[in-house]
């Protein structure tokens, strides 16, 4: 059988967690989980509720982009990964230093992203297209 051209990372998080992590750690954790762009943008909403969704959403992406990485060991930095925001809504996975790094020794030359979230829970996939050899 043949390889197949794409990878595919999913992940599910309860956002409850991610405000809970919010409440309790404040700025420390979302320093060590998100770039300043993705704060900006998620605390920009007027809502406790909206912001946590929002949080939630790009850490279930982070997640399933780790997925697809499949670092041995995990390096650490989950602000290498980026959910950016186009003006148009779309979102897009940029990843920077090791993640990219990461990214071209996998054969991953694009990644793909959709995300969506509920009141309780948000989920992310994440499919590369893989360098064909």
């Amino acid at each position: 059988m043949q390889a197949s051209p794409y990878r595919v990372g999913i992940d599910l998080v309860l956002v409850k967690h991610i405000q809970e992590s919010i409440e309790r750690f404040g700025k420390i954790y979302l320093n060590r989980l998100f770039t300043e762009e993705e704060q900006a943008y998620c605390c920009s909403h007027t809502s406790s509720q909206a912001v946590a969704q929002s949080f939630a959403v790009r850490f279930a992406a982070k997640e399933a982009t780790v997925k697809i990485l499949r670092p041995e060991p995990f390096w650490g930095d989950w602000r290498e990964i980026e959910v950016r925001r186009a003006p148009d809504g779309a979102c897009d996975i940029v990843l920077h230093s090791t993640a990219a790094e990461l990214a071209e020794q996998r054969g991953i030359y694009a990644l793909s992203l959709s995300m969506s979230h509920e009141i309780e829970y948000a989920t992310a996939i994440v499919i590369a297209d893989l360098v064909s050899s």
